[in-house]
């Protein structure tokens, strides 16, 4: 099937507009290429610090034959999703040793979970770590001596983080090794039962935190299908996992198998080898275009609007909220996994997962089939699910059929036509919306503001009846300048209740839902922020909102004349800027771009732009 034209339009469009940034990127990495391992070069003193504690591998690290693979590993306990990596890094050694390779862990990269700092100080800190995780990464390369790099990460902003920093070492061959999703516990629907209760006041904490302890109950990533799980969809839409590697439940023989296999092919795409695959050449404008495809078909986490514009950044290559739209339009919904569904993460696995999806796009000309993978050329190999075979061989099987239509089907019969993703503007700013999981009848809300400054003023409005009306709740000072863009999960289950009551609502915030934002019409991201001037900050309780998905508007229905002499209120925010470390992040908040160009603080490639 060839490729839909308006994917080869947009594709073309990213490409000339990426033009100079992306050259001046692969001239850089493509240098660093030319300079080769500087292992080899060290000085003697250097060298043997660089193997001192390296035991049984320290012959093969004074020599120049032997590759060196580096780890960098956001291990932790704290993290169900991270824990399982604790034995990785002996694994792999072992592994390695097998091919006529080193490994070495390079480095440890922080890895916050926004599950338990939700609606906290700490949360404030969440986005800034995904800065913070390439900065990591970056010190941990900068040691210049590895030949290959394996990536351990999974959740929120650790993996954009952790490719981040792997696409300014884009000279290094890199792949990342997940470890996959726990197995699953109470169903998504019914915790989403016990928390909307509690938030109607007719569950107990305790009725709540049993049903929480039996959803997230194991070592693995949650099971919804959040940013985590969007970053492992994202990884093999992109050809940076192995096939089929994404969703495979953890400390299992074929979980164990495919590590494995990750150390055997990092080896095989090092540079002295005629497939050497650099991540600066392998990620590319078809690259990206894939990963916003994926997102689409699977109803992702709207965090990725900020991420893979920051990760496309970092590669050279632009990407734009217009062009999230415009991938939107051609791109159907083909998998219901909740919050857009009631099945989890390891339902759509078994129903087909990443291999049926992955085939389904490409038989429809939907996916760019032949961008270059860690895997080799072309993404025909990812139609393909691992197994072990009856002696413990890893194999791989084509999927040709979903085995659960409903949580994944074909795109001859989507569960809607598009990927659910709206972009609004109007004199409110620019704001992004997901409308795949939204009742038809909800696309278009006009109501009441009203505005408050925190998510807990929310909740105490609520609590008080004050919301229990129409009404379009604004929730500004929430941004990347003014604390750092928290999360702000904990309005879902009272705007749900509201909505569920038949009241007309909306949400409208600078801040962030995340992928577990559900049924209630939520523009976010609004940018201009209000802390740095944007238009949020102008409005006032009683102003008429109105959000319309279908044409793509976010309006202050306000006398224009009134509205230009209006002056914007400055949010209280000292409060928020010291405590729980945030006093440390004074650097960043002042440094953060806009949402709609990633939040990032770093610089595009090219310094002129």
């Amino acid at each position: 099937m060839s490729l839909h034209p308006v994917i080869a339009e947009i594709t073309t469009r990213i490409r000339e507009r990426s033009h100079a940034t992306r050259a001046a990127y692969l001239q850089r990495i493509d240098e660093a290429v030319s300079r080769g391992v500087y292992r080899h070069r060290l000085g003697c003193s250097n060298l043997a610090h660089a193997f001192a504690a390296s035991g049984i591998d320290k012959n093969a690290l004074k020599g120049t034959a032997t590759p060196n693979i580096g780890i960098v590993t956001a291990y932790n306990d704290m993290l169900s999703a991270h824990q399982p990596y604790e034995p990785y890094p002996e694994q792999i050694r072992q592994a390695a040793r097998l091919v006529g390779a080193t490994a070495q862990v390079a480095g440890g990269v922080p890895a916050m979970c926004d599950g338990i700092t939700q609606g906290r100080a700490g949360m404030e800190l969440s986005l800034f770590s995904r800065e913070v995780i390439a900065m990591a990464t970056a010190i941990a390369l900068s040691h210049d001596t590895y030949d290959a790099a394996l990536m351990l990460g999974i959740c929120d902003k650790i993996v954009p983080g952790l490719l981040t920093a792997a696409l300014s070492f884009g000279h290094l061959p890199t792949i990342f090794v997940p470890a996959g999703p726990m197995p699953s516990g109470l169903p998504n629907t019914e915790k989403a039962k016990v928390r909307q209760l509690y938030a109607e006041g007719k569950a107990t904490r305790a009725d709540l935190l049993e049903a929480e302890a039996g959803a997230y109950h194991a070592p693995g990533t949650c099971t919804f299908y959040g940013t985590a799980n969007s970053n492992q969809m994202l990884m093999e839409i992109m050809g940076l996992h192995l096939p089929g590697a994404s969703f495979v439940t953890p400390n299992t023989p074929l979980r164990d198998a495919l590590t494995r296999a990750a150390v055997f092919r990092a080896r095989q795409i090092i540079a002295c080898e005629t497939q050497f695959t650099p991540i600066g050449h392998l990620l590319d404008e078809r690259s990206i275009v894939n990963g916003v495809i994926g997102l689409h078909a699977t109803g992702g986490s709207t965090n990725h609007l900020l991420h893979l514009v920051a990760i496309a950044r970092a590669a050279g290559i632009t990407l734009t909220l217009d062009d999230f739209q415009a991938l939107s339009h051609v791109v159907p919904l083909l998998a219901r996994v909740y919050p857009n569904g009631s099945a989890d993460v390891n339902q759509f696995h078994q129903a087909g997962g990443m291999p049926f999806l992955i085939g389904s796009l490409l038989d429809a000309g939907l996916l760019h089939g032949d961008v270059r993978t860690v895997w080799g050329e072309g993404l025909a190999p990812y139609r393909r699910m691992p197994t072990l075979d009856p002696s413990g061989k890893l194999v791989w099987n084509e999927v040709v059929a979903s085995a659960d239509e409903e949580v994944l089907r074909s795109v001859s019969a989507p569960f809607s036509a598009d990927g659910g993703l709206r972009v609004l503007d109007g004199n409110l700013g620019r704001a992004v919306i997901k409308v795949s999981s939204m009742p038809i009848d909800r696309r278009i809300i006009q109501a009441p503001a009203r505005v408050f400054a925190a998510q807990e003023e929310v909740l105490a409005a609520f609590d008080r009846g004050e919301l229990s009306r129409d009404v379009v709740v604004v929730v500004r000072f929430q941004g990347p300048k003014a604390n750092g863009m928290p999360e702000l999960h904990k309005l879902t289950p009272p705007l749900s209740v509201l909505q569920a009551r038949g009241h007309r609502v909306a949400l409208v915030t600078d801040g962030r839902m995340s992928g577990a934002s559900g049924k209630v019409p939520a523009a976010i991201h609004v940018a201009p922020e209000a802390a740095a001037g944007g238009a949020l900050a102008k409005l006032r309780d009683g102003d008429i909102l109105r959000l319309d998905c279908d044409a793509g508007t976010l309006e202050a229905l306000v006398d224009a004349a009134q509205w230009a002499a209006r002056a914007s209120a400055h949010g209280d925010l000292d409060s928020h800027h010291f405590g729980m470390g945030r006093e440390l992040f004074a650097a960043l908040r002042n440094a953060v771009g806009a949402a709609d160009a990633g939040a990032t603080i770093f610089a595009t490639t090219d310094s002129s732009h």
